[in-house]
């Protein structure tokens, strides 16, 4: 099982059994007593070809944004703005030296890996007498990349807002804190996150492939769609919350297809490629795309 696949199924796990409360808790990031007093911030570029259909994985960094993009090069663009914190110039140095990430690719798949003292086992690997006062000091890495068009991704976040548009293939995202916003018209996707929002936007009136499933702990999901779209949609809130359709085209796919605030079953237009919206605490929201 690799690390993607790991943090969905405990990102899942969570989904499945944490109260709102202690959802509500992980919101709150404790304050450091002394903050650092200087930032370093750095920039790296890396520029690797990568053939149509190919894989990048992305594992980010505990703090920070990842925005991808399609574009229609045979190559993988990537840059990234490195943000270190400490209280002396050689305290940043040290810093420098494990918060960074690397770039591994085969054949067809691309990994660009986040390393770094939030890492117990690489930390143990080549910083083994690393000072302690400094493995808890607030870091982040913004990453923004552009892949072909026809990419599969694998994107597992921490905290902050990840971005993806443009792109068709599978897509599986994984986040602890995040707003996600998506751009999308075909391919498979999936997303879980913990606690946060998504928005996904649909421009295209038939999705070119499987779907989508979206399940959010706690927080909202905002789904645009044109007018005439065609698609089936379940859409379930589990605990608390409720469902709010201002799309105004969807209609029940069976006798008992729409029961209420917390629950649909129904189709837009002539059907087509399936939607499942889940959340645990919070709002999901289907909505009509003001302009395309």
């Amino acid at each position: 099982m690799n690390s993607s696949s790991a943090c969905s199924l405990i990102l899942l796990a969570a989904f499945l059994s944490f109260p709102a409360s202690a959802l509500s808790q992980q919101k709150k990031t404790p304050e450091p007593t002394r903050p650092p007093q200087l930032v370093r911030t750095t920039t790296r570029h890396e520029l690797r070809r990568s053939a149509y259909g190919g894989t990048l994985t992305v594992i980010g960094a505990p703090e920070g944004s990842i925005t991808i993009e399609g574009w229609s090069r045979s190559e993988v663009d990537i840059s990234a703005e490195i943000q270190l914190r400490a209280n002396t110039e050689a305290d940043l140095d040290l810093l420098a030296a494990v918060n960074n990430f690397a770039v591994d690719n085969d054949t067809n798949h691309l990994r660009v890996l986040t390393t770094g003292t939030h890492d117990k086992v690489f930390m143990r690997s080549v910083a083994k007498k690393f000072p302690k006062t400094l493995l808890g000091l607030p870091w982040k890495i913004d990453y923004r990349i552009r892949v072909p068009l026809s990419t599969d991704l694998e994107i597992n976040a921490g905290r902050g807002p990840v971005s993806i548009a443009g792109v068709e293939g599978n897509i599986r995202v994984s986040a602890t804190e995040s707003e996600a916003n998506l751009k999308l018209s075909g391919g498979t996707l999936s997303v879980t996150i913990a606690v946060g929002k998504v928005n996904l936007s649909i421009p295209v009136k038939s999705w070119r492939g499987v779907g989508a499933e979206v399940r959010l702990a706690a927080g909202e999901v905002s789904v645009e769609l044109p007018s005439g779209f065609n698609g089936d949609i379940d859409a379930d809130i589990l605990r608390s919350g409720h469902i709010e359709d201002s799309y105004g085209a969807l209609e029940a796919r069976q006798t008992r297809g729409m029961t209420g605030p917390n629950q649909i079953r129904v189709s837009a237009g002539a059907g087509g490629a399936f939607f499942q919206f889940t959340v645990g605490d919070g709002t999901i929201y289907i909505k009509k795309q003001t302009s395309q």
